[in-house]
């Protein structure tokens, strides 16, 4: 199984910025893919997920500013918009295959089995 996230680099506050993610390496579909972001000498954050049933949740500090997309259930994508400096970070891909349902949100690390290397965003001010 492979998660290959790609699109960060550095861009300027109030900027926008899409970054990707496939799942390979296995048969059938992801019914649960997110993104989840680690700044320097923090853990590692929940910011968006879709569900199978493809409803989509954000976390507070992205909510307004994040959406994410999907072509096909093993590829999904984060747009970006009004970037903040405060988003800096690693952004990691996370994939499961468990059918999450409402009103369980899966936000936590320990709910994605498999996750990609990250790409990073940078955020300037």
């Amino acid at each position: 199984v492979s998660l290959q996230a790609s699109g960060g680099g550095l861009v300027q506050a109030r900027d926008s910025l899409r970054i990707s993610c496939t799942a390979s390496g296995r048969s059938g579909s992801w019914n649960t893919m997110g993104w989840f972001r680690q700044a320097p000498g923090r853990e590692r954050e929940f910011v968006a997920v879709r569900l199978w049933r493809g409803s989509t949740h954000y976390a507070d500090s992205v909510k307004g500013r994040f959406t994410i997309s999907g072509d096909t259930k093993n590829t999904i994508n984060l747009q970006m918009d009004n970037l903040k400096p405060e988003d800096t970070a690693v952004y990691y891909c996370a994939a499961d295959r468990t059918y999450y349902d409402e009103p369980y949100i899966p936000s936590e690390v320990r709910n994605f089995d498999f996750w990609g290397r990250g790409t990073l965003v940078t955020v300037s001010s």
